[in-house]
């Protein structure tokens, strides 16, 4: 993001670090699932998140290991090893890297949908007092960008509130589509990683 522009909470949840904070995040409950079905050592699952919770992700590291192995995802699980140690031989298993890039994108788009919608109530609840303010306050109406019957400014902040309305019901409609988890494994078959994975992590990221 243009840091001018930026406002920090938006800047926040789409910087490197919380990028990978969710990478890890979609690894470590995706371990404890396969954890509780058997498929890696409960006590690995214990330890990944012991040791990565609080983690400060290395974004230099990632790029520098990334360089080296050609593959965004193996770098960053080869960064997440290094401080986790080698309990993090049990992470992925039966993953593909769409799972954890499309999936952590989900998490980062639905959160600055948020952000978005919070700020249209702002909009929204600033336009109604407006508009009851100025209810018979008169102004020019226009029609073909020239002087038209009289209105008043209230009615027109009353236009502007009905469409902000429809743009937040817009905005939650695109944070429903968005907001999609998928642990499906290579080609999204399930061949390598049970359904009830993805609806654990999804369950635990907000996702569907």
């Amino acid at each position: 993001m243009i840091p001018r522009y930026a406002r920090k909470e938006a800047a926040d949840i789409w910087s490197p670090q919380t990028r990978f904070k969710i990478m890890f995040e979609i690894e470590a409950h995706a371990a404890d699932k396969m954890a509780e079905l058997g498929v890696i050592p409960k006590l690995a699952a214990q330890t990944i998140w012991e040791k990565g919770r609080d983690a400060i992700w290395d974004a230099d590291r990632i790029d520098e290991i990334e360089r080296e192995v050609k593959h965004d995802v193996i770098a960053f699980l080869t960064h997440v090893t290094e401080i986790v140690g080698p309990e993090a031989r049990f992470l992925h298993q039966g993953m593909t890297s769409s799972d954890v890039n499309d999936t952590a994108l989900a998490v980062q788009l639905s959160r600055a949908t948020d952000l978005l919608i919070d700020d249209v109530d702002m909009v929204l609840t600033a336009l109604k007092r407006r508009a009851f303010e100025h209810r018979l306050t008169p102004t020019v109406g226009r029609s073909h960008a020239i002087h038209a019957e009289p209105t008043t400014f209230g009615l027109k902040l009353a236009g502007h509130y009905a469409e902000f309305q429809r743009a937040k019901e817009r905005l939650a409609m695109a944070k429903f589509e968005i907001a999609t988890c998928a642990i499906s494994g290579a080609v999204g078959t399930f061949a390598n990683v049970d359904p009830r994975v993805e609806q654990h992590v999804a369950d635990k990221l907000g996702l569907v």
